[in-house]
């Protein structure tokens, strides 16, 4: 009697609701490192019954100090980002989890698979943007040429910017964008959130001082609820990042809605990271 056919495992989605669970009780197989990453950042496949996934894996162990972000950890603040977007309903950060895995407690989030060929990110010639495009600012373009750099006039990247704004984004890069091939838009990279203090740096400065959409003011008024102290966003953060860190959040949900506009630049801070990409 030959033995039964094995039936290979189910691959799972973002959008698939089973995608934390898994992340979180399946195991963790290394396949190979991401060596572009500043901190260590492993290739994973995840399995659990009859599911799988690829995934990122970052183990606290491999994180590098930060001098301005002292408390808590880079894989604490992932998932804390994660946290907030699904609060938001916008689902604009993949699915990531805090887990234990073969080199201690860390970050564990769904591996993306981005499309080609989507236009987020130009350097143009002129002063104006053309339609379509927001503009960012002058950068240098080689050879002693500047160009002006512009991003997508896009409602997805415009709820990043919000999202970005409320969990206090250092870092948001060209490069943290993964477009798929469904339509939808990921944000990565969020270890550098939530700080107490202003540090906003992002490529999405397009909408700066405009006011903020009907949809955005609905999300935020969601978020200020979730946030009370026995709110359950609040639950969901407080074993992620620090209370001050969290009430620092709460309250720059409402300045948003006071302001009812997205934020500038602040004069304190490099407004752009760098590189940009």
């Amino acid at each position: 009697m030959s033995a039964p056919e094995r039936i290979p495992p189910r691959s799972v989605t973002a959008t698939d609701p089973a995608a934390a669970e898994l992340l979180a009780r399946g195991e963790l197989t290394v396949r190979g490192r991401i060596r572009e990453a500043s901190n260590a950042a492993l290739y994973c496949t995840v399995t659990h019954e009859d599911r799988e996934a690829a995934c990122v894996y970052k183990p606290v162990a491999g994180e590098r100090p930060l001098w301005d972000f002292p408390d808590g950890t880079l894989a604490g603040r992932e998932a804390a980002a994660y946290e907030v977007s699904r609060a938001t309903g916008w689902d604009l950060v993949p699915p990531t989890v805090l887990r234990d895995g073969p080199y201690g407690e860390g970050m564990c989030q769904l591996w993306i698979e981005t499309a080609p060929g989507a236009e987020l990110l130009a350097l143009v010639d002129g002063e104006e943007p053309e339609p379509g495009w927001k503009a960012i600012g002058l950068a240098e373009a080689g050879e002693g040429r500047t160009a002006l750099l512009v991003h997508a006039d896009d409602d997805r990247l415009r709820r990043l910017s919000v999202l970005d704004a409320v969990i206090n984004n250092a870092d948001r890069k060209g490069g943290h964008l993964l477009p798929t091939a469904d339509g939808r838009l990921y944000g990565i990279d969020h270890g550098v959130t939530f700080n107490t203090e202003n540090k906003l740096r992002t490529l999405l400065w397009g909408w700066a001082g405009e006011p903020l959409p009907e949809e955005a003011l609905d999300v935020l008024k969601g978020l200020r609820d979730a946030l009370t102290p026995s709110g359950p966003l609040t639950a969901a953060l407080t074993p992620l990042i620090t209370p001050a860190e969290i009430g620092a959040t709460r309250a720059r949900v409402d300045a948003l809605l006071t302001s009812g506009t997205h934020p500038e630049p602040g004069t304190d801070w490099p407004a752009i990271p760098w590189p940009p990409v």
